[in-house]
């Protein structure tokens, strides 16, 4: 899938997540007695971030929206996750790379604090504007500049609403990472979900990337179905 359908998939996902499911399941691994409540900031936010998470996955993919996001920093850095990973649709597109960046982002959040929770806001920043075409096209200064400035001001603008710890950012980021395996599971290639393992899982519905199925159904579906699910709960939440 393109990684604009990825994006947009992740954001619908977290707002029906947000939606239906109790407060424990959005904040796990966290476990908490305190009194935790989910508000319109932070719904808006995890929908944004959740969009980044879900281009995770590619990071092993050198020609990916991924790769271009920061420049020849981001590219070089996928170079080297694809020669690790064994390749596109390896290692990086299994449960073990979900289970890792949450468990990796609940680590960080606990461990490094503050640093590291707004370090992660505005790489997820980058790869929802990179993959939401809310910057020039193509891989020169003048796209990945303008991603690094509108990421940057948007973590700025965070930084006054978001916590040290959100507990609900682990979620956020393991599911944005799951959304995308499912979308690739719907291409003939599939994806190795449970990697070591040469086992591979496709439901073939996309034949081919960037097919009249994803651009023109799926895409503006998860698209009109974040801003439904969104719009249901502002206007329902007392």
């Amino acid at each position: 899938m393109l990684g604009h359908s990825h994006a947009t998939s992740g954001a619908f996902a977290w707002s029906v997540a947000a939606a239906t499911l109790p407060i424990s399941a959005l904040t796990y691994p966290v476990l908490t007695t305190a009194d935790v409540h989910l508000g319109p900031v932070d719904l808006l936010l995890g929908a944004f971030l959740t969009a980044g998470a879900a281009l995770l996955p590619d990071a092993d993919h050198p020609n990916g929206t991924i790769s271009h996001v920061l420049g020849p920093v981001s590219h070089y850095l996928c170079r080297f996750i694809s020669w690790i990973s064994g390749g596109h649709r390896h290692a990086t597109h299994s449960f073990a790379f979900v289970i890792a960046v949450g468990y990796g982002t609940w680590a960080g959040e606990h461990w490094l604090g503050r640093y590291f929770t707004l370090s992660l806001v505005f790489f997820l920043l980058a790869l929802a504007v990179r993959a939401l075409h809310i910057c020039p096209s193509g891989d020169g200064v003048e796209a990945w500049g303008t991603v690094v400035i509108l990421a940057a001001a948007g973590t700025f603008a965070m930084d006054h609403w978001i916590t040290d710890k959100p507990v609900w950012l682990p979620f956020s980021v393991g599911l944005g990472a799951l959304a995308h395996l499912a979308g690739d599971c719907l291409t003939d290639r599939g994806c190795r979900l449970f990697w070591p393992f040469p086992l591979r899982t496709c439901v073939p519905i996309i034949d081919r990337t960037g097919n009249k199925v994803e651009t023109w159904v799926l895409s503006p579906l998860f698209t009109l179905g974040t801003l439904a699910v969104l719009w249901h709960v502002f206007t329902t939440s007392p």
